[in-house]
């Protein structure tokens, strides 16, 4: 067989060389030590945890060496593509404040272009540059075509889906057809010629030089060093609308693009054979590859699960709607990434997370478990850092999109919110009452008088004539220029004067001697003004309604008791 005619002939149309390539895409010229990283997804649907996981890992390798990180559009597969599912999953990458510096983008008039000089970033608009490849591939005998009839080749391309999901059914009809048609490796060029004649589509395959029986080396920079066989399948590299198979497309474009980290899950180990037998026949150097831990859930018996797409979280959509700030899905995210990251936030509450210097050897082996607790604990406390005008902006941000009432309240008098928001913030130890915006109207309803439903049921129980008396005689002693010391202490007075302890020490030590303590007053007062039996400070409370409304809602309590 002649390879030169053969590629010729199968390529016609194919006139660049990879010497030319090489030249368009040349050596990036970085700092020694930049790292070259990308992301990679499929416009099949939404952004997933995991592709998030992947995402910062990536992000935060190329930017800490001073390197490039960039986003490529893997859409080869028009079958399982999803309409603006690319343009959607950019927008939601830049919500979360993902700073590509090249790639695929958004264009001013909305629609997907690219940014940077090592494009195209979209596979489907590299089909020339696999052809040189491919060509190349055929000229030195190492692919060669395989002809099919339709039957045949939905078969084949059955057999040859990704690695996950290929069948381990070696008695399967789809098994014996791929194997009968990867005999089919001596053929003509006249064979060759009569083929392309009637019409009929081809498959490119490599021709596999490995055995099995021997193994090869490969490191992985979270999974360490391991024993890989060789590969001996045939698998194909063009399908027979000529467009490439991941492997095909990842190692040129991974070559072309200069890509220095390979950051994809551990899912794809089975595939690294097929990968060191490629970049050996194209002549390339492999990029050294990060196998990430899955994302693990517990299902309802307590049994660990991969998080799928249809698990509550997948979506990093989602998280928007359910009222996550981004910055707490990131901040968790971190704490999945490097085991240690939560000790280095506590030890700079008020940095940035690109601040925190990851490592790849702090990243882990096995799975990672996704908590909802965990990530509301993180958010409560990301919220916690946050000031009350920031929280402010962001949450009628988010009432704006998901709760118009709410965000007409806060729009409307926007100090009053502020001075709501404010309460317990900033200090040592500021106030964790919510984690998501979706929570802070329930937490702060009591507020508004449209919003506000009193539960007073602690009233109707507590002694009606101390009830009374608390009520009728508070509003008397308010004074809006006390501080919270000359307000407590005409609390305590009151409480002495209704035969309650006004020292908690006093009490403790002397329980019969009082009715009760000035916590049983304060938490009357507490209760007739907010509703509820927890609530931030009162004093604070009554502070930001003031004395109009807290006569209102005393009014109201003593209503409840008749």
């Amino acid at each position: 067989m002649d390879n030169k005619k053969l590629a010729d002939r199968l390529f016609p149309k194919v006139h660049m060389t990879p010497e030319e390539l090489e030249a368009k895409f040349p050596p990036r010229k970085l700092p020694e030590g930049a790292k070259v990283t990308r992301f990679a997804p499929s416009p099949t649907g939404f952004v997933h945890f995991g592709g998030m996981y992947q995402v910062m890992i990536g992000e935060r390798l190329a930017h800490l060496s001073g390197g490039i990180f960039y986003l490529r559009i893997e859409d080869t597969d028009s079958k399982r593509e999803v309409s603006d599912a690319a343009r959607r999953l950019i927008q939601t990458l830049r919500d979360y404040g993902i700073n590509f510096d090249e790639g695929a983008d958004i264009g001013e008039d909305g629609t997907i272009c690219d940014k940077g000089e090592y494009g195209p970033y979209r596979q489907s608009l590299r089909a020339n540059i696999y052809h040189v490849y491919a060509k190349k591939l055929v000229s030195e005998g190492k692919a060669y075509p395989v002809f099919t009839s339709d039957e045949e080749l939905e078969a084949v391309l059955a057999a040859d889906k990704k690695e996950e999901n290929k069948t381990k059914d070696w008695e399967s009809e789809a098994e014996k057809q791929r194997l009968e048609t990867l005999k089919n490796r001596n053929f003509t060029l006249d064979t060759v010629e009569k083929e392309l004649a009637a019409g009929h589509k081809f498959v490119l395959r490599i021709l596999a030089d490995g055995d099995p029986n021997k193994k090869t080396i490969f490191d992985d920079l979270v999974k360490g060093r391991l024993e890989i066989p060789e590969n001996d399948e045939d698998f194909v590299l063009l399908k027979s609308d000529g467009i490439p198979t991941y492997h095909f497309a990842h190692a040129v474009d991974d070559h072309l693009m200069r890509t220095t980290h390979v950051i994809r899950g551990e899912e794809w180990l089975p595939s690294i054979a097929k990968h060191i037998m490629l970049f050996r026949y194209l002549g390339f150097r492999m990029p050294k590859y990060i196998h990430t831990a899955q994302i693990m859930r517990l299902d309802e018996n307590g049994n660990r699960k991969k998080l799928s797409k249809r698990d509550l979280g997948a979506n990093m959509d989602d998280y928007d709607e359910k009222g996550y700030p981004r910055e707490s899905v990131t901040e968790y995210l971190m704490t999945l990434i490097n085991s240690n990251f939560e000790e280095w936030r506590a030890q700079n509450p008020s940095k940035l997370y690109t601040e925190f210097p990851f490592s790849i050897k702090k990243m882990s082996v096995s799975g990672c478990l996704f908590d909802y607790d965990k990530l509301m604990d993180v958010s409560k406390n990301t919220i916690a850092r946050m000031s009350a005008r920031q929280v402010y902006d962001r949450l009628l941000s988010w009432t704006k999109k998901y709760d118009t009432e709410f965000y007409i309240l806060l729009n409307d008098n926007e100090q009053y919110a502020i001075d709501i928001l404010s309460i317990g913030r900033g200090g040592k130890k500021p106030r964790k009452d919510f984690g998501t915006w979706s929570e802070v109207r329930n937490n702060i309803s009591f507020f508004y008088d449209t919003l506000f439903t009193p539960d007073y049921e602690y009233l109707k129980n507590a002694d009606k004539q101390t009830v009374l008396s608390v009520l009728s005689e508070y509003p008397t002693l308010y004074d809006e220029r006390d501080d919270q010391n000359e307000w407590f202490t005409k609390l305590k007075s009151l409480a002495s004067k209704l035969g309650y302890a006004p020292e908690m020490k006093e009490y403790k030590e002397n329980p019969e001697n009082f009715k009760g303590s000035v916590a049983d007053i304060a938490m009357i007062l507490r209760v007739a003004v907010t509703g509820r039996q927890q609530s931030p400070d009162t004093f604070e409370v009554i502070r930001i309604m003031g004395r109009e409304k807290l006569t209102k809602r005393v009014a109201l309590a003593q209503k409840s008791l008749f």
